[in-house]
């Protein structure tokens, strides 16, 4: 199973998240989108899952702190126990085996971001 993990701020567009995401490989294959469960119900994120035709699944903070990921947002550790968002929900949402396939790239208004990881579900 192939997760894009995506991190972003709250004022993220449609636009950044697609942008992050097809600078991450894009959508093909996809099945699931993840985050952080607290930024599950964003708006541009329910339109880019629908877009996408696929779930969203909201990984609990407490659930990312902890994943040892390759990249590292000295903010993100210092708020979520984790260097990228995006990397660790990937990580969580696509299985205990799971692999990083595309690490986390960023939109150019820095608003959003997307990784990539397969593995064998959850």
């Amino acid at each position: 199973m192939k997760v894009a993990g995506l991190g972003f701020r709250k004022d993220v567009t449609l636009a950044s998240l697609r942008e992050a995401l097809s600078a991450a490989g894009g959508s093909e294959g996809l099945a699931a989108v993840a985050t952080v469960a607290d930024k599950a119900d964003a708006e541009a994120l329910k339109q880019l899952a629908r877009e996408c035709g696929v779930p969203i699944r909201g990984i609990p903070a407490d659930m990312l702190a902890g994943i040892d990921t390759p990249t590292q947002s000295k903010f993100v550790m210092e708020k979520f126990g984790a260097g990228s968002v995006a990397e660790a929900a990937a990580l969580a949402a696509a299985g205990p085996r799971a692999r990083l396939i595309a690490t986390r790239v960023v939109s150019q208004d820095h608003t959003a971001t997307a990784a990539i990881a397969e593995g064998d579900g959850a």
